[in-house]
């Protein structure tokens, strides 16, 4: 011991000292520093409290009542202490989308007598007559009145230069002045140009295919921008439907996005179905063709197939048309080509008339928005430039304002009753 003191209070002694010491220090901050296993490391909740848990810890079980308690656990949940099996949480079950009910449409009838009497009570060009024939005595001056207001009624020039010469004849052969029997004879003119002879009635024939099976009718609808297209053949499938007729709609505008989910919407109102493209601007001669396939496999009635509004002026566009009617003949015959013109647009309709009848072979007129105008004269120079009958005519916005065109419920309405 002795020996050992003496060593270390020599240099040698006192170094070696030093680093023994140093090397304690070492092992003990090694061992200070040593990870725990798992089980013994303090959890958060022992080293921050309980406000250190994560949120998600830190919320309800679902459906429970709040904190403790069985509402905590929720029923059939374990009890304090155990560990819940784990597995994914029971789906919600999806709401449910109601179905829009399927509407009846107004029968036919019915509303020929409420369109009649709207007609009788819009009739503009009525309202400016018999202000005239209501004076008694007609002068030089009131006969100029009638001519003017047949122009501005669209009238064309040719139909109202053949009235008043009409007139004119008739009032001095019958030698009267008396304005009931001048409007009676107004009347009479007027209807004969109207022709009420005129086939107004759709032509629904079914052809048969090569295997002899009944193919279905077939109605192209046509015309311009802005005229009601979508619209007249939405209320034209409900007339259909009133009458009985089952019928598919194939949406061939295939360039305006929301012209399939408009006539869509008008199909769902009715129960009719809607064959549309996948994409927009898609070929509309495909949809059309596919729309007529469809209708012949299901066994349907009528198939009805809207196309995009276009200029009169654009050939290609035209041509389009053109083509759209080719390729639906190759399935079935087309039974009809509605134009629809805007009664509004006056004679300019006639030049989109007269377009679209060399194209794709109009067969008949559907007027539209006739209520309250005094434009219903294009009824007369359309059917006298085209010989086209004009088959219907719509007299307001509601689903059911479109009825088959009446010849003397027109001119009733035009010169006053």
């Amino acid at each position: 011991m002795d020996a050992l003191l003496n060593f270390l209070q020599t240099p040698t002694g006192i170094a070696v000292a030093v680093l023994v010491v140093l090397a304690l220090v070492a092992v003990v901050v090694l061992v200070v520093r040593r990870p725990r296993p798992p089980e013994e490391r303090p959890t958060r909740e022992h080293e921050e409290g309980p406000s250190a848990r994560p949120p998600e810890e830190a919320q309800p079980l679902p459906g429970g009542a709040g904190e403790g308690g069985e509402g905590a656990r929720g029923p059939g949940a374990p009890a304090s202490g155990t560990t819940a099996p784990a597995g994914p949480a029971p789906a919600e079950p999806a709401p449910s989308v109601p179905v829009p009910p399927v509407e009846v449409p107004e029968s036919v009838p019915s509303r020929l007598e409420r369109l009649r009497s709207r007609l009788s009570r819009s009739g503009a060009i009525g309202n400016a007559l018999l202000s005239v024939f209501s004076r008694g005595d007609l002068t030089t001056e009131d006969w100029e009145e009638i001519e003017d207001t047949l122009l501005m009624a669209d009238l064309g020039l040719p139909a109202t230069e053949h009235i008043m010469d009409a007139l004119r004849t008739r009032v001095r052969v019958q030698g009267t002045q008396d304005p009931a029997e001048v409007r009676q004879i107004l009347s009479e003119e007027l209807l004969t140009l109207v022709d009420p002879g005129m086939d107004r009635s759709l032509h629904l024939d079914h052809a048969l295919s090569e295997e002899g099976a009944p193919l279905p009718a077939t109605v192209l609808v046509v015309g311009v921008n802005g005229t009601g297209k979508t619209t007249t053949v939405g209320k034209l499938a409900r007339l259909l439907v009133a009458e009985g007729d089952t019928v598919l709609l194939g949406a061939a505008d295939t360039f305006r996005a929301a012209a399939a989910d408009q006539l869509a919407t008008w199909g769902e109102r009715v129960g009719v179905e809607v064959v549309r493209a996948d994409r927009d601007g898609a070929d509309p001669a495909s949809v059309a063709f596919d729309a007529v396939r469809e209708g012949a496999e299901r066994g349907v009635d009528v198939v009805m197939v809207d196309t995009a509004g276009r200029l009169q002026t654009k050939s290609t566009l035209m041509d389009e048309l053109g083509k759209v009617k080719r390729v639906m003949e190759r399935r079935a015959p087309v039974n009809e080509v509605l134009l629809v013109l805007d009664a509004t647009t006056g004679q300019n309709g006639m030049r989109q008339a007269q377009v679209f009848a060399d194209v794709v072979d109009v067969t008949g007129i559907v007027l539209t928005k006739l209520d309250g105008s005094a434009k219903g004269g294009i009824v007369v120079s359309v059917q006298k430039e085209l010989g086209v009958p004009v088959k219907f005519v719509g007299l307001g916005e509601g689903a059911d304002d479109l009825a088959p065109f009446d010849a003397q419920d027109f001119v009733s309405a035009i010169v006053g009753k």
